[in-house]
């Protein structure tokens, strides 16, 4: 039976490269640390479209209240590291 890293691993496998590297970067580096609130909205945000992800890590487009904090941390983690 897989884990929740693995299943979570396996889910930030989306049909956008630049997506797939930002997600897959929090997961690894970040999730863990993480306050189980952010865990908790990165979870949910996983079951998200990937066009509703696009909009929302890639292009600024303003999120579900229920995502802020999650998307506001990835777009952080997305400047830091210069993901396009």
């Amino acid at each position: 039976m897989p884990t929740q890293m693995q299943r979570l691993r396996w889910q930030c496998r989306r049909g956008l490269l630049e997506l797939d590297v930002l997600l897959r970067h929090y997961l690894e580096h970040q999730f863990a640390l993480a306050s189980e609130v952010k865990q908790a909205q990165f979870v949910q945000l996983l079951q998200q479209q990937d066009d509703q992800l696009q909009a929302w890590l890639l292009e600024g487009v303003e999120p579900d209240p229920a995502f802020s904090v999650i998307v506001a941390t990835l777009r952080q983690t997305r400047i830091a590291h210069g993901y396009r």
